[in-house]
């Protein structure tokens, strides 16, 4: 492929590569179709004080014609498929929640008396509000939030204005959508067999745009904020969502190599969908149990589509985001009985509600409070074992939606024994408690187990195998407080490296310990998902990963094709080293000559 050349002015028609955040998988090729969403400028000017009421009057009107719009658009996404419909349904409460925000409302008509200024710019204004707090904290699930509040004030501009949604229905097939944002509501109106992409300027990852695109199976690619200044419509254009690159006016060679790696990809995919009812079982018969994380009942689908033999990760966090209070013990049960139904009799392992840190939600209302470095304050366990009536009541939903399919339960964050029994105690109570209501519970009781994220638990693994079934190593935040990197920070994030000697050697001290005391270890972190390391940990011992479901067929087949003797001496090499860049390459040739 052309190497790329230097981004600067460039004449109509040359070859230009820029590069963004892949959000959805997949490679697409096709004519650029720009499209302006945005309400950039709005009109701003006073008003006297004789037209206030009037001006609040025209605010209330276009805020209720929003409202039915949204409640419109709501009963057109039940007509989407599966996950599409299903996240869309759920983002259109939320901005419908948002609508009708009481701080919301009166922000605006505060802005009109207050400063006499007009419903427009009084609304752009309580965005601008409300983005200016956003700012100060690095969040990703906030930031997505923030990207929700900047819909929601778009949608009243637009009525306040009369500025139409742009059509997608007249454009031809092969059509990529290039924009400045699209919203998942614009998404929704996107005809797949027309649109084959999507890019945009602003976004990321953790957005409802981003999660649009992946249930709709369109490649996209978004922080492209230099490619409008130079994209045209009618353009040649390849989306490369994988690595999250776009190329406008690819030349011959460079569309040949493209439509080789698209045609490759099809052939990639029904190889690894006919791996799916296969075990993953090594050439030499050692089996490796692959399972899925999950965050939402509706993932459940395709963790069975991708082969999954079990749930190694349920977070439980999404029960208690975008809402004002935590849910009680029924509504959790009911959720939790969903996921366990849904697997039809293969394990679910429930994490307990990691909240505080990095993940901060309204339900918890003050019980969390602000900590000058959150990650390492009241988080996960700590914060459980501190609001005892809340966790009761999550132990109580787990214990019961046992009573529907096997169980696991799982504790994040633990540091220390004494910990653990604590939980022991409060889950002895527990089922005396349920049992003398007769109320059905899970039997045999949950298998406990504790993820390993902090050194410190590391460190004490022989003391934790006697006390638990299970380990869960969670290679993320393992990484984050081994080597003191925060991934969050661009000016540090290079340094976070799984492949640290340090974060190695912690990961086999703990199963060899799990190994010592006959009780499974599981990776469930991002590098159990990645093929690359397979054989790195298969070679120290592991014998369960868990990952996102997508992630399954290629780790399978990598499995495959493993040997679990040459795996395991190579894995012994790698600990020797006290370079990661030698580790690297040791894993490298490792994976290209076996």
């Amino acid at each position: 492929m052309k190497t790329e050349p230097e981004q600067q002015d460039h004449p109509v028609g040359e070859e230009q590569f820029h590069d963004g955040v892949g959000v959805s998988a997949g490679i697409a090729i096709g004519n650029a179709h720009l499209i302006e969403t945005g309400l950039r400028q709005v009109p701003e000017y006073r008003i006297s004080a004789e037209l206030v009421d009037e001006e609040i009057t025209r605010f209330n009107q276009a805020l209720s014609r929003a409202r039915r719009q949204i409640t419109k658009l709501k009963q057109k996404s039940n007509a989407l498929a599966g996950a599409a419909a299903e996240e869309l349904g759920l983002l259109f409460d939320v901005h419908a929640a948002m609508l009708g925000s009481t701080r919301m409302i009166h922000s605006v008509e505060r802005n009109i008396k207050e400063r006499q200024i007009n419903a427009e710019a009084a609304v752009q204004e309580m965005v601008r509000e409300i983005a200016r707090g956003f700012a100060r904290v690095k969040d990703p699930y906030l930031a997505a939030r923030l990207q929700d509040i900047r819909d929601v004030g778009s949608r009243i501009l637009r009525q306040l204005t009369q500025t139409p949604y742009q059509a997608f229905s007249v454009l031809p097939a092969g059509t990529v959508i290039v924009a400045d944002e699209l919203s998942p509501a614009d998404i929704a109106l996107m005809d797949p067999t027309k649109v084959s992409a999507f890019v945009t300027a602003l976004g990321g990852a953790d957005g409802h745009t981003a999660i649009m695109a992946r249930s709709m199976g369109l490649p996209a690619v978004l922080g492209t904020q230099d490619l409008l200044a130079v994209a045209r419509s009618g353009q040649s254009v390849i989306v490369d969502g994988d690595a999250g690159r776009i190329v406008l006016n690819p030349t011959e060679a460079t569309l040949a190599e493209y439509r080789r790696r698209a045609e490759a990809r099809i052939r990639l995919n029904r190889q690894l969908a006919r791996l799916r009812s296969l075990p993953a079982l090594t050439l030499d018969n050692t089996v490796v149990g692959l399972e899925a994380n999950i965050e939402l009942p509706r993932d459940v689908n395709g963790a069975l589509k991708a082969g999954a033999e079990g749930i190694g990760l349920l977070r439980t966090e999404f029960m208690f985001m975008n809402r004002e209070s935590p849910p009680d013990e029924e509504e959790q049960y009911a959720l939790l009985r969903t996921v366990v139904e849904g697997m039809k009799g293969r394990p679910v392992t429930i994490r307990t509600l990691d909240i505080g840190g990095d993940k901060r939600t309204a339900a918890m209302g003050n019980s969390v409070s602000h900590s000058a470095n959150p990650m390492l304050g009241l988080r996960a366990i700590r914060f459980s074992l501190k609001e005892p009536k809340l966790f009761e009541i999550q132990l109580s939903a787990i214990l019961r939606a046992g009573a529907h399919g096997p169980v696991r339960l799982l504790l994040p964050m633990i540091s220390s024994v004494h910990q653990v029994r604590q939980v022991r105690s409060i889950l002895k109570r527990l089922v005396a408690r349920l049992r003398r209501r007769n109320i059905s519970i899970a039997d045999p009781l949950p298998s406990l187990g504790v993820m390993i994220e902090v050194p410190g638990a590391a460190l004490i693994a022989d003391s934790l195998a006697q006390e638990v079934e299970f380990f869960a190593i969670g290679t993320n935040d393992l990484t984050m407080y081994t080597l003191a990197i925060d991934r969050g920070d661009e000016q540090v994030a290079g340094l976070y490296n799984p492949l640290h000697p340090a974060v190695l050697r912690l990961i086999q001290f703990t199963v060899n310990a799990a190994q010592r005391a006959g009780k499974p270890v599981s990776i469930c972190g991002e590098i159990a998902g990645d093929p690359r390391f397979a054989p790195l940990l298969v070679g120290l011992g592991v014998r369960e990963l868990s990952m996102a479901p997508q992630s399954i067929p290629r780790v399978k087949q990598r499995i495959r094709a493993l040997d679990t003797g040459p795996a395991t001496r190579r894995a012994l090499a790698i600990m020797d080293q006290a370079d990661e860049g030698r580790v690297l390459a040791l894993l490298d040739d490792f994976n290209e000559s076996h």
